[in-house]
């Protein structure tokens, strides 16, 4: 069951992010970005809104470093090239230009990126609230730890079927917190302090189901 759930889960991140771009140009996703800044402006104050857009532009800069598509800025210099063969680099480094434009300069990848740009927004504005929850989070999954022991010491039966529910809860609610990073609706700012408080809470009720000895 809780294979079946992850391999569902991620099967529909993969097939959203393929689609979405398809079917709504750039400026979609990048306004959806505006809007939910200026809720975190008015949720938060300038600065720290400020912060989280920063944060975002961190993120994809680093994946930028590591991205797999070629950049003009990765190319040899013309004078290296044309040192080792002066009729045919030119000409290779055109075709290669042309060949990376109509590959990747099209508006379902310019969709893509934006889309991205969207869910490292909403990433960054769900680490600003972790220092804000932690402690919550941190406080279930302890009382799950005490709670585990307890019936282990009492001779208690643990329940594998809620233990799998609640697993498979989790995993869904991590899943669709996935899913709402690439949506391309507006969401309101309060939404990322709910998810990891909601995923701690259900991976605290799996924890007191799991099985213990009590020795």
């Amino acid at each position: 069951m809780i294979r079946a759930v992850t391999v569902t889960c991620l099967v529909t991140v993969l097939l959203l992010v393929l689609y979405l771009p398809s079917s709504r140009p750039p400026q979609h996703f990048l306004e959806r970005l505006r809007l939910e800044h200026d809720g975190n402006a008015a949720l938060w104050g300038i600065a720290i809104a400020d912060r989280i857009l920063d944060r975002a532009l961190t993120l994809q800069g680093h994946a930028r470093v590591h991205s797999p598509v070629p950049s003009i800025a990765d190319a040899p210099a013309p004078a290296a090239a044309s040192a080792v063969a002066p009729a045919v680099a030119p000409a290779v480094a055109r075709e290669m230009a042309r060949v990376n434009a109509r590959l990747f300069d099209n508006p379902y990848f310019r969709s893509i990126d934006a889309l991205l740009v969207l869910a490292q927004y909403r990433f960054a504005a769900l680490l600003e609230w972790w220092p804000r929850t932690w402690v919550v989070a941190l406080a279930l999954v302890l009382d799950a730890l005490l709670e585990r022991s307890r019936k282990a010491k009492e001779f208690r039966h643990h329940d594998p079927e809620r233990f799998a529910l609640f697993a498979s809860l989790a995993i869904l609610v991590l899943c669709a917190s996935v899913v709402a990073m690439v949506w391309p609706g507006n969401l309101p700012p309060f939404m990322w302090a709910v998810v990891p408080i909601a995923i701690a809470a259900l991976v605290a009720r799996a924890v007191s189901h799991f099985h213990r000895r009590p020795f």
